[in-house]
Parts: C-alpha cells; sequence; structure tokens
C-alpha cells in the first residue's frame, strides 16, 4: 500500500512512511536494502528498519552495526533527504542491550532511535526513553517514544524523558485533551 499512500498524501505535509525488516529485523541486509529501495521507489520518505535482534541478543555488535551501517549508507546513496529510524523494540531487551542498539544506530548515521514497533511485548516507557537518549546524547540521532502512549500525561512523559517525536495511534485524543479552553 506504499505507493497509495504516497499517492494519496501527495502535496500534504505529511511524509509517508514505512518499516523494513519488521517485526523482529531478522532479514539479511541485502533483503533489507532492496525492501528499502522499494519502499522509496514506491514514495515513502521515512524509513523505520528493526536492528537484527538475534545478532544484537547474541552479542554480535559488529554483524548488527555493519548491517545498519551499509543500510544507511544505501539509503543516503539512494536519497540523503529521507529520515532513517532503528526500531530497537526495548520490550525484547535488557538496558545493556538498548543501549548498545542505540550506540549501534547511531554510529550507523540514523536519525532517529525508536523504542518500540507496536508488536512487541512493550511499548515507550518514560524510563527507556532517558535511557536511550542517554546514549545518544551528543550526536545528531535523536530518540522517537512509539507505542503505549494513549493519553496527554504520557505524550508529556515521553517528550520530558527526551523524545523529539511520538509514535501514537492515539494523536487526536491527546490533541484534543491538550487543547486550551476557549
Amino acid at each position: 500500500w506504499g505507493a497509495r499512500a504516497a499517492r494519496d498524501l501527495a502535496g500534504t505535509a505529511v511524509a509517508p512512511a514505512t518499516v523494513i525488516a519488521f517485526p523482529l529485523g531478522y532479514v539479511e541486509p541485502t533483503v533489507r536494502v532492496a525492501e528499502s529501495v522499494r519502499a522509496v521507489t514506491d514514495g515513502a520518505r521515512e524509513l523505520d528498519t528493526v536492528i537484527n535482534l538475534s545478532w544484537l541478543k547474541s552479542g554480535d555488535d559488529a554483524r548488527a552495526g555493519d548491517d545498519l551501517a551499509g543500510w544507511v549508507a544505501a539509503m543516503r546513496r539512494l536519497d540523503p533527504g529521507l529520515v532513517l529510524k532503528v526500531i530497537v523494540e526495548t520490550g525484547l531487551l535488557a538496558d545493556d542491550e538498548k543501549r548498545r542498539a542505540a550506540r549501534l544506530a547511531t554510529a550507523a548515521g540514523a536519525d532517529f532511535v525508536k523504542t518500540s514497533t507496536g508488536f512487541g511485548p512493550g511499548g515507550a516507557t518514560a524510563a527507556d526513553v532517558r535511557l536511550l537518549a542517554e546514549a545518544v546524547a551528543g550526536t545528531p540521532t535523536r530518540v522517537k517514544a512509539s507505542g503505549g502512549i494513549r493519553d496527554l500525561a504520557a505524550a508529556l512523559a515521553m517528550i520530558e524523558a527526551g523524545a523529539e517525536r511520538l509514535g501514537t495511534s492515539s494523536g487526536v485524543a491527546i490533541l484534543a485533551e491538550a487543547a486550551l479552553p476557549g
């Protein structure tokens, strides 16, 4: 549906986005790049890819990092204006793994590190956002909190913890809750 979404969003300020290597990042690097090229060809302007959780959890940071770095490089060659996000699926990781994943995404040149696909066992928590923000501090990489953000209090907690973007299916309700009287 990527091409249709891009066509329907043409002329708006909304950037078509899609996820790559969903849900656990278990794809070979060539498949990650091919899937991404197809998405961009169809009109995606933002790509969210899931770090290969198997490589990360097994301690093969070199392989996970090389995979991300190759993906970012290929996407920058394809279109330097793409926004690239690496999902680390925090609900499946220990704190040390979250830090390592954030550092690998940063070293690869990702624009954002993101908490969740929404498919895993948990979404964003303020503690995880804070941990990721600390891991990428001093770099151009920013944090996107995603998953489980259903009300204004949760949204504000994520921003306070260091998120610069929020992923939520409750945006209309959050904005209604934030509306000032009168």
